[in-house]
């Protein structure tokens, strides 16, 4: 179901606030600041694909403001990140104090979940897609690490990412409930690969140490090998070429364990999955054994002290939503 809001029909004086309440109500709570004294003229439109909602923002010269303020006075809602798809004019967004702006055909990613502030210069139109912070299965670390960043469409997974997401947001409306729950599930795949990818591109810690590239390396096995129920740190260190107490002092700065991050990212990988939607999804106990775990209690406790809740219970919260 769609749903399509302008501006056009309301009174001169009126319309920078109905935009602003349509971008609040669809995407998350903003203020919206109009660049130009002449009569605001916006539009919204929006689809669900899945989990994910697409939303098409058209308007004169605006600043699009995410406060601390908002976000404690709202309704506590699911985390979501944010993927903003250039189709015209310029965006400027800031965001943990990084600054990057994307020009026409360039992409900018956010976590809608903390405050942040999108300058549109000039007149624009922009796609915008929202999903589930929890469906990415990335930690939220990297995800703070990379938010607020401009990506290109000849820029490492950008090539595959933006004529993709081009194709759904101009196309959102015909799919049909199944194929847009399978939809959503690649475009929480490639959000997920990109901000990996731009994590390893971008290490935290300023200019690192000459251990960097091998624990990053490390850290790639593990992602490769999640499912191989012989992973451990035994086995990835003689991958690797060391001991295994060398692998454990390698980790000592990165604030967990080598075994706890086996753990941890098989752990987001079986949440990502059972959080989506799907009449075909397999069970929980497949969705286990294909990340690594062969002991279904083992999981089901593993899980819950992560999350809280059973992984059913989790696959619940992935129903489908009203709207």
């Amino acid at each position: 179901m769609g749903s399509k809001v302008t501006s056009g029909s309301v009174p001169e004086d009126e319309r920078a606030a109905v935009w602003s309440g349509a971008v609040s109500r669809t995407l998350v709570p903003v203020e919206v600041v109009p660049r130009t004294g002449t009569p605001f003229d916006g539009r919204v439109e929006s689809h669900r694909l899945g989990y994910v909602r697409i939303s098409t923002l058209e308007a004169d010269p605006a600043r699009v403001v995410r406060t601390a303020a908002l976000i404690a006075r709202a309704p506590r809602t699911e985390p979501q990140v944010g993927v903003g798809l250039q189709v015209a004019g310029r965006a400027v967004l800031e965001q943990d104090g990084r600054r990057a702006e994307a020009p026409a055909g360039g992409l900018l990613l956010y976590d809608a979940a903390r405050p942040f502030t999108v300058d549109y210069p000039e007149r624009f139109r922009t796609h915008l897609f929202h999903l589930p912070r929890r469906l990415l299965g990335v930690p939220e670390r990297e995800l703070r690490q990379v938010a607020g960043t401009a990506v290109g469409p000849a820029q490492g997974c950008g090539s595959v990412l933006l004529p993709f997401l081009a194709t759904l947001a101009a196309s959102a409306h015909g799919y049909s409930a199944p194929v847009g729950d399978r939809l959503a599930g690649s475009v929480a795949d490639l959000v997920s690969t990109l901000v990996t990818e731009l994590t390893a591109a971008r290490p935290a810690g300023g200019p690192g140490t000459p251990n960097d590239h091998l624990v990053r390396r490390v850290r790639e096995h593990i992602d490769r090998h999640l499912g191989d129920t012989e992973l451990s740190p035994e086995t990835i260190a003689r991958a690797h070429h060391i001991s295994v107490r060398y692998l454990h002092r390698l980790f000592e700065g990165e604030g967990v364990t080598v075994g706890r991050l086996v753990q941890q990212r098989r752990l987001e990988a079986c949440a990502r999955e059972l959080g989506r939607r799907g009449r075909t999804a397999p069970t929980v106990s497949v969705v286990a054994q294909r990340w690594g775990f062969v002991n279904p209690a083992h999981f089901s406790r593993a899980f819950r002290a992560a999350y809280g809740v059973s992984p059913r219970e989790w696959r619940a919260l992935g129903a489908p939503e009203a709207g």
